[in-house]
């Protein structure tokens, strides 16, 4: 299925989202976006280690 790029951006959806497509009647359908875990969880951590902790441990570990 072919999606205007207009639709596209004023929905906040790029190529490549994962949809959920629902029909809700003749000739129409109702698209949403999937919840994608890894975007949800990424940057959960931030700020959870002092600046420079984890590249000092990494060192250590290769040391």
């Amino acid at each position: 299925m072919t999606l205007p790029v207009e639709a596209l951006r004023k929905a906040g959806l790029r190529a490549g989202n994962e949809l959920l497509v629902e029909g809700i009647g003749p000739g129409k359908l109702v698209l949403s976006r999937t919840d994608d875990p890894v975007e949800k969880l990424a940057g959960m951590f931030t700020g959870m280690y002092p600046k420079g902790y984890l590249k000092k441990l990494r060192r250590e570990w290769r040391a």
